[in-house]
């Protein structure tokens, strides 16, 4: 179906431009050919073109006469896109086009990822470059690499690569909210040496899996009261009593940027202590559900013996010193944000626990929409590792942005909404992170809002963008930008 699938949808200019789009393949990484089509484009319309190193680009356009000495504004989204694929599907995301389709009022792909995120906005700012329906001050449309795997593109941006001090994110997915503010994030990890000794006579193995939770993403989730996994099964575990046991394994979790679901210990007992590992699993999960009744209500403790062999478990004193990491390690929100009800400021994410190689790793996540608080928790959450002697580890990370609700863009954008609309713009801050945190960070000063279409399923093949929310988006964009050329 593909173009078909756009035929007759308003506005024509930017739905032609997302065709055109989704026709060029641009996994995260892999940008080649969609910068390649941007710079045969500004040659096409005469316009002036920079790319950095990191294949980053800027494209100047001109003001409207009359309007040269008017506020230079940044339209500013990522070119890159998420691919995934149903099973099933044979799709090559390096060399093969989108398929789009139309479904009464959405458009998504043939199964696969639509790359509306963020091809929607990379559309619409390609679409201002050619409309001459408004008259607007001098204009750059800045395009980034490599968004989804690891912000790259504005990671590596330069000083002077942009003139304006006003820009307008085109990367959110909710029509009606202008965002205002993001949280930085980084990443804390402490590595210890596993102690081992030898496993008691007659001691057996079972496996210990703490299952059915929620989990979710360790930011926008992380307010939501759900439990975690490990902190969990770290707490079943110091519970224990009435009988000897030895610990061989302990993992949970699997992303940084998730609140684990599930976590497995193995565990080895004498044979007669069965049953009262399993009363024991029986009344924390009673416990445990009457705090988490509502968020987690299929929590469950699953015990099985295993037939293998167990040639070492954890020494007694490093098994009680990493159970000691675990149960005072920070998890969860640490403050919520005095100017925007509801949102979480600073937040921390007891990530996962893995060994290889005979060492044991904890990994952490730390969230905050303003840098002093990121760094304080991220010192706490380096406090516990370092009392407990572990190898310390954290990552670069990435800034937040801090709402500023004094913002002029977001005074006169709030204007727009009202007038077009005849209704209150809803104003946001997300607690996870935008590429406006490192913008904010390279150009101090500079002015910011975020704002999309409706986009449901982003990051999956059921990724979806409303029709009737695109030509609205499209129509706000205009909007706004006639109304910064005319303010005084």
């Amino acid at each position: 179906m593909s173009q078909k699938a756009i035929e007759g949808l308003n506005p024509t200019i930017l739905w032609q431009r997302f065709y055109e789009i989704s026709q060029i393949p641009r996994p995260s990484k892999h940008e080649e050919k969609i910068v390649d089509y941007l710079k045969k484009f500004a040659k096409k319309h005469n316009l002036q073109l920079k790319v950095d190193t990191t294949n980053n680009v800027v494209i100047k356009i001109p003001a409207s006469k009359g309007y040269e000495n008017k506020p230079t504004v940044v339209l500013q989204a990522h070119v890159d896109m998420v691919c995934e694929k149903n099973k099933g599907t044979n799709h090559d995301f390096e060399n093969e086009q989108l398929k789009l389709i139309r479904e009464g009022e959405w458009i998504k792909a043939d199964g696969t990822t639509l790359g509306a995120d963020n091809g929607i906005g990379v559309a619409a700012a390609l679409s201002i470059a050619t409309d001459n329906s408004l008259e607007h001050g001098p204009i750059e449309l800045l395009f980034t690499v490599d968004e989804e795997t690891g912000l790259t593109g504005a990671n590596n941006l330069k000083p002077n690569f942009i003139d304006g001090k006003m820009l307008l994110n085109l990367d959110s997915e909710e029509d009606g909210v202008f965002y205002v503010g993001c949280a930085g994030g980084v990443d804390t990890v402490g590595t210890y040496k596993i102690e081992f000794e030898d496993p008691y006579k007659d001691f057996i193995p079972y496996e210990i899996l703490l299952t059915g939770l929620k989990g979710g993403h360790s930011g926008l989730n992380i307010a939501d009261g759900r439990a975690n996994a490990i902190k969990l099964m770290a707490r079943f575990l110091s519970e224990i009593n009435g009988f000897q046991f030895q610990i061989a394994s302990f993992t949970g979790g699997s992303k940084r940027n998730a609140i684990p679901r599930e976590s497995e210990v193995v565990i080895l007992i004498e044979p007669k202590s069965e049953t009262l590992l399993k009363e024991d699993a029986k009344k924390f999960v009673q416990e445990a559900l009457y705090e988490y009744e509502v968020n987690d209500s299929l929590l469950a403790i699953k015990i099985e013996k295993r037939n293998e062999n167990v040639g070492k478990v954890f020494s007694k004193g490093f098994f009680e010193k990493i159970l000691n990491v675990l149960l005072a390690l920070p998890h969860g929100v640490i403050s919520m944000s005095p100017h925007i009800k509801g949102l979480v400021e600073t937040s921390t994410n007891l990530a996962t626990i893995t060994i290889e190689n005979d060492l044991l790793k904890i990994g952490t996540s730390q969230r905050s929409s303003i840098e002093s608080a990121k760094e304080a928790v991220c010192r706490s959450v380096k406090a516990v590792f370092e009392l407990s002697g572990a190898q310390i580890e954290v990552g670069d990370g990435y800034p937040g942005w801090k709402p500023n609700m004094d913002s002029k863009v977001l005074r006169l954008a709030k204007e727009v909404y009202r007038q077009k609309f005849n209704k209150e713009a809803e104003i946001k801050a997300i607690h996870a992170g935008l590429e406006c945190g490192i913008l904010g960070d390279k150009y101090p000063g500079l002015d910011m809002i975020s704002f999309g279409p409706t986009i449901i399923g982003a990051h999956s093949p059921d990724e979806k963008v409303n029709i009737r929310d695109v030509e609205k988006f499209y129509n706000l964009l205009k909007a706004i930008l006639i109304k910064i050329a005319s303010a005084n």
